[in-house]
């Protein structure tokens, strides 16, 4: 019998065509070859790409940039890596990384689970950062929510011991379903768990997104969760109130 066709994973995006700008295109063309390292499918050399040794932070999915470029401005002693599969978004973020004079902050085009399973060592980051995830409205919709057991016990494993992760979301519904699928991975201590919600007001450090700008003119609520790696420190982390040096 003929083998069965592969199933193709469910994604949690969806690449849409989108119009790129002349200044998008330049600070791909000029800046790309340095500051976007290739997915390869084989763990990337960290300490080559930035030319040093220090704390590296992730963020999945940064849009357009803006809240990525203003953190990692403010904190020079961290490495930044972003990941965005959206080409607008990335030449924009170039853009910034060449106006600002960033040197700490590197991409990846690609699709997230595939660079955390592949390109991504265990234990290797000090924090991960998931700001407004596709939310996924409809029910029929919701397995493509990025926050599912199996990427966030992922999410874990690469976390250094004392290492944080913080979600951000203005959808309820997908705030409640974050805070179980975290309380649910045993390797994440929930650092509001004490107040008997779960939920964290929203640190200094995140600048507010474009996003979350448009949702308070419109009246909606944030939900930020914030959690660290068990055991809940270790030497050369600080704890996630103030998690980047």
């Amino acid at each position: 019998m003929p083998a069965e066709p592969a199933h193709a994973p469910i994604r949690s995006y969806v690449l849409r065509a989108g119009r790129m700008g002349s200044g998008q295109q330049r600070a791909l063309a000029e800046l790309g070859p340095r500051f976007v390292l290739p997915f390869a499918g084989r763990p990337l050399d960290l300490d080559a790409a930035f030319g040093r040794r220090a704390p590296r932070v992730l963020e999945i999915g940064f849009g357009m940039g803006d809240a990525t470029a203003q953190v990692a401005a403010a904190q020079p002693g961290v490495d930044f890596i972003g990941i965005e599969v959206h080409a607008p978004g990335v030449g924009a973020l170039l853009r910034q990384i060449g106006e600002r004079g960033l040197t700490n902050l590197r991409l990846v085009q690609h699709d997230a689970v595939e660079v955390l399973a592949q390109a991504l060592r265990p234990g290797s980051l000090a924090g991960v950062h998931l700001w407004f995830p596709d939310p996924w409205p409809k029910k029929r919709h919701h397995k493509r929510r990025l926050v599912q057991g199996p990427f966030v016990a992922l999410l874990a494993s690469r976390l250094a011991p004392g290492g944080y992760l913080h979600c951000a979301t203005d959808w309820q519904p997908y705030a409640e379903q974050m805070r179980a699928v975290l309380a649910a991975e045993p390797g994440l201590v929930n650092a509001a768990a004490a107040d008997g919600e779960g939920y964290a007001p929203r640190p200094a450090w995140r600048p507010l997104t474009k996003f979350e700008q448009r949702g308070q003119r419109l009246g909606h609520g944030v939900w930020d969760l914030l959690c660290t790696r068990r055991p809940s420190a270790a030497p050369g982390l600080n704890p996630p109130s103030a998690p980047c040096p």
